[in-house]
């Protein structure tokens, strides 16, 4: 696998400006910023912007659970998981997570997905996968072990293959079926167990559209909490074959040049980043 031109990254790493972390410090050192969830939404202030309190109980919101993140521009940072029936404070709203894609910075987006993955791996592994008992946190790493059986539950991750194909001066684009009638993207899929990024990009793209595809380069990679992926870009070429669409998967499929783009994904998405880097070479 070849390079692209452009990675993702190159306005630089988050680890710049956060510092992960487990145990929380003992002095928190200011206000920390607050990545709290009531089921799929996240508590918003202002609804464009992450809280920000000592503790949450300030807000009026106890939290059923909590977990240290680490420290964001010296900030402390936390999840937290609030019970179903909260309510929202004066000045704050409950948004789903998606909405916020383009309200929130790219890098507390990039947290409140770390966030949200957190939560659900911890309430979804308190009880044992293989016996059934009651899990524990362990006091040193980001996991949850099973006293009975020793078995250990860590957060895990689903990795996904993103990739924009070119021929000639068109980039291929489709419109999922779960999609609006006017969004198109670059085409995507889970990688299967076994398989290869690689492998699964030859794979993904001839099962949706019905094209080989030559000349595959890494771009850039993503994550992407909805719920728990990485998306790992590519750039390829149109190596054969007409387009022929899986009908259960894509809605519509088509060639389209730089200046005669249909709608496409806002610019914070690995997608967006492909399709604009493809506009780009074209200039």
């Amino acid at each position: 696998v070849r390079r692209g031109r452009r990675s993702v990254s190159e306005a630089g790493s988050i680890y710049e400006r956060f510092e992960p972390g487990l145990v929380p410090p003992p002095e928190a050192g200011g206000p920390a910023l607050w990545f709290a969830f009531r089921g799929e939404r996240m508590l918003v202030a202002g609804g464009r912007a992450v809280p920000r309190a000592a503790a949450l109980d300030e807000l009026g919101l106890p939290p059923a659970r909590q977990h240290y993140l680490g420290r964001y521009a010296g900030a402390p940072c936390f999840a937290a998981e609030l019970a179903e029936g909260e309510g929202a404070p004066a000045g704050h709203t409950f948004s789903p997570l998606r909405p916020l894609f383009e309200a929130l910075s790219e890098d507390h987006f990039v947290l409140a997905g770390r966030a949200k993955q957190i939560v659900d791996w911890d309430r979804d592994h308190r009880f044992c996968g293989r016996c059934g008992g009651p899990t524990e946190p362990l006091p040193n790493d980001r996991a949850r072990r099973c006293p009975a059986c020793n078995l250990s539950a860590f957060p895990r991750l689903a990795p996904a293959v993103i990739v924009a194909v070119s021929k000639g001066e068109k980039i291929l684009l489709a419109r999922a079926a779960r999609f609006p009638r006017d969004w198109f993207s670059v085409l995507t899929g889970f990688v299967e167990p076994g398989e290869t990024l690689e492998e699964a990009v030859h794979r993904e793209v001839f099962e949706e559209v019905g094209v080989r595809v030559k000349n595959v380069r890494y771009f850039g990679s993503q994550p992407w909490p909805f719920p728990h992926s990485l998306m790992v870009g590519f750039t390829a070429e149109h190596a054969g074959g007409k387009l022929r669409l899986d009908e259960a998967e894509i809605a519509e499929a088509g060639w389209f040049a730089a200046d005669a783009l249909p709608k496409v994904p806002g610019r914070i998405s690995i997608a967006r980043r492909l399709i604009d880097d493809f506009v780009a070479r074209q200039g």
